[in-house]
This record gives C-alpha cells, sequence and structure tokens, in this order.
C-alpha cells in the first residue's frame, strides 16, 4: 500500500529548495569571471632584410670539356718500344709519352745522307770538269757542244743532290716519328697498347689519350631570351662564369665567358656558350655535369632576403613581416631573382625590417611571436608550408 504525502509538506520542501538555488545565486552572481590566459609568442626564426649592391645572374646547365683533346697515334709503322708515362700521370708539351724502335728509320736516312754524299762528290768532279772544258773551249781545243753537255750534267748532278736533301728530311721526319711526344699540357688516359705490339697509323684508338685540363672549357646553355643581356654585357667587356656542381651547392671555379655559339638550336629554343676557367684546384674534370652562374650585370643597393621567407598563395608571393610589436603582418613582395637562397626583392620591403624564415606555419597576421635560434625553431620543411588563412 502506497502513503500519501500530505500537501503541505511537499509545498514546503520545494519552498526551502527555492530559497537555497536564491542564495547560491546572491553569493556568485557579482563574482567577475576569470579571464583566459594570454597567448604564448610563437617561436620563429627572423633575419632583416639586407640592402647591398645584388648581381644580376643567368643560370644553365653544362658539361665541362677538356680544352683540347689528342689522341695519341703514331705516324710510322714500328714495334712500341717504350713507354715514359704512368696513366693519369700530368704531362707538359715536348714531354716524350712513348717511343717505337728506331732502327729501319736510321738505316734510311743513313742511306739517304750516302746518297748525298755521293752526288755532292759527283757535282764537284762535274764542275770541275766544267771549269777545264770552258777554258778549253776559249782556246777552241774542244767542241762548244762538250762545254754545253758538261753544263747540264752539272745541272743535273745538283738537281740530285736536291732530291736526296729532301730525302734526307723526309726519313728525318720518320726518326723523329718515332719518339711521341705530348702536343699541349695536359693529363694522360689509360694506356691503349702495351709494349710489344707493331703499331701503325691505321690504329685509329691511339697509344694514349691527352685532354688538357688547365685552363678547361665548359659549354652550357640558356634560352634564346637570355642571349641580348649577354651580349649587351661582353660589349661592356669580360663577361664573368662562375661554375658550382651539379647541386648547385658548392662553388668550384670563376672565369670568363669565352663565345656564344652562332646558331639557335630550334628544337629546344636554347643557345650553347662557351665560358673558360683555369681549373687550379683541379676540381673541374672532363665530362662531369656542372651549373654555371653568367653575371651579367650588377644592380646597386638592392634589397635581398632568405629565400626561406618567401610564401605563396594564389594572389602571389608574400613574407610575413615581424612589427615593433612583436606581432607578424603579412606583406606581398615582388620578387626579382632567386640565387643560391637568396631572393632579389624588386617591391614591398625596405631596408632594416625584420621578416620571418623559419615558422610561418603557425603564424596568421598579428600572431605575437618571439625571435629564436634555428636549431630551437620549426623545421624548415614545415615551415614553407606556410599559407595565409
Amino acid at each position: 500500500m502506497r502513503m500519501r504525502v500530505p500537501y503541505k509538506s511537499a509545498l514546503g520542501v520545494v519552498v526551502l529548495a527555492a530559497a537555497a538555488f536564491a542564495v547560491i545565486h546572491w553569493r556568485f552572481a557579482d563574482q567577475p569571471a576569470s579571464a583566459p590566459a594570454a597567448a604564448s609568442p610563437v617561436p620563429v626564426v627572423t633575419a632583416q632584410v639586407q640592402r647591398h649592391d645584388e648581381p644580376i645572374v643567368l643560370s644553365g646547365l653544362g658539361t665541362v670539356q677538356a680544352l683540347n683533346t689528342a689522341s695519341i697515334q703514331s705516324q710510322v709503322t714500328g714495334v712500341l718500344e717504350e713507354v715514359d708515362f704512368v696513366e693519369g700521370q700530368t704531362v707538359k708539351k715536348g714531354d716524350v709519352l712513348a717511343k717505337i724502335d728506331p732502327r729501319l728509320f736510321e738505316a734510311a736516312l743513313a742511306q739517304a745522307q750516302g746518297q748525298l754524299a755521293k752526288d755532292t762528290a759527283l757535282h764537284a768532279q762535274a764542275q770541275s770538269d766544267l771549269a777545264r772544258f770552258q777554258k778549253l773551249g776559249k782556246e777552241d781545243s774542244i767542241a762548244l757542244q762538250q762545254v754545253a753537255d758538261q753544263q747540264f750534267l752539272v745541272a743535273q748532278d745538283a738537281a740530285a743532290m736536291e732530291a736526296d736533301r729532301g730525302l734526307i728530311a723526309s726519313d728525318q721526319a720518320q726518326l723523329d716519328y718515332t719518339i711521341l711526344r705530348a702536343p699541349f699540357d695536359g693529363v694522360t688516359g689509360l694506356l691503349q697498347i702495351q709494349i710489344g705490339n707493331l703499331i701503325q697509323p691505321s690504329n685509329t684508338m691511339g697509344i694514349v689519350v691527352l685532354t688538357q685540363v688547365q685552363p678547361i672549357a665548359v659549354v652550357f646553355i640558356l634560352p634564346q631570351a637570355d642571349i641580348a643581356p649577354v651580349q649587351t654585357a661582353m660589349a661592356k667587356g669580360p663577361v664573368q662564369a662562375t661554375v658550382y656542381d651539379q647541386s648547385g651547392a658548392e662553388q668550384l671555379d670563376v672565369g670568363t665567358l669565352l663565345s656564344i655559339n652562332n646558331q639557335a638550336m630550334p628544337t629546344s629554343g636554347t643557345v650553347q656558350l662557351k665560358a673558360i676557367f683555369q681549373n687550379q684546384q683541379r676540381q673541374l674534370w672532363p665530362g662531369t655535369f656542372v651549373n654555371v652562374d653568367l653575371t651579367t650585370s650588377v644592380v646597386p643597393n638592392a634589397l635581398t632576403i632568405p629565400t626561406n621567407a618567401l610564401q605563396q598563395n594564389d594572389k602571389g608571393q608574400y613574407v610575413y613581416v615581424v612589427g615593433a610589436d612583436k606581432r607578424v603582418s603579412v606583406r606581398p613582395v615582388e620578387v626579382a631573382q632567386r640565387l643560391h637562397a637568396v631572393a632579389l626583392i624588386s617591391k614591398g620591403l625596405q631596408a632594416g625590417e625584420t621578416v620571418v624564415v623559419q615558422g610561418q606555419y603557425r603564424l596568421t597576421p598579428g600572431t605575437l611571436v618571439v625571435a629564436t635560434a634555428p636549431s630551437d625553431a620549426p623545421s624548415p620543411s614545415t615551415a614553407s608550408a606556410g599559407m595565409l588563412p
């Protein structure tokens, strides 16, 4: 059986509850709400906008080429008797590289010299007889025809002597060809023919390939649209060329532009150029790929920032600029050139302003930032993903 609560008792409980709620509300209604915690500054890496003279550079991919290359081949047939170099050795012009057995050529030279001596003696005898005949002819002791015949004999002997001298010169040259010399300063390659083998002019591969690496050339390409400023720069004087490794990170040498090819490649719309480098440190080697920077002009008092500061959205490029209150603002910029992690700014910044170069992915306009060391900042890979909201 359920018990029934009197109506007056239930009403009392409700009144007491309402009174308790009113007391609690009165105690806490006038208390101020707690303020939210202040946002912590975002750590970023910053850099100042620099003002200095900045070169305008055209960049192209190139290939290192030996300034001169020669396959050391024999001009006579004979047995390779001696090799006087080590593979990979640096040699000077005129150094002996190899020798061919000279005996047959020495014998031929000696024979030609003997024939010259014989014809010289005959010529002397003929001249003596001519002088005697001419004297007798004046006395009418011999016929004039005999005097004339003797004159022809003297001329024949003189011609024979000239032929002998030519043969001696030829045999001497053949003998000289048995000694193979370096035609220029260079570096020897791998030996192609071993000692004891018969070599002859028909051996197209030669004994060794000699390459000149000091100085050395680099052939590279530029778009045909870039040729006009290059020609303008060449008209003013030597144009500096700087060569970097294939990654573009390490500078290898500084040289001078030598020439522009006389025609463009129609299939690619590019033009070949050649630059010369002294290659004192031997960091350039024939056949390797390199990057070449060609300085065509210099912009005085240019503004530059690290390329890591640049961000991109659908409206173009921008940077985060740190104000005096340590808060960032978005600044659109125009970039004239990017070169080796440095951006040349043509519009949008002033010298001395501070830009964010790492940590942009956490930023929005008005964010409070604090400068920190690069090692403590967010990674550049994530920073580069920063976009305007």
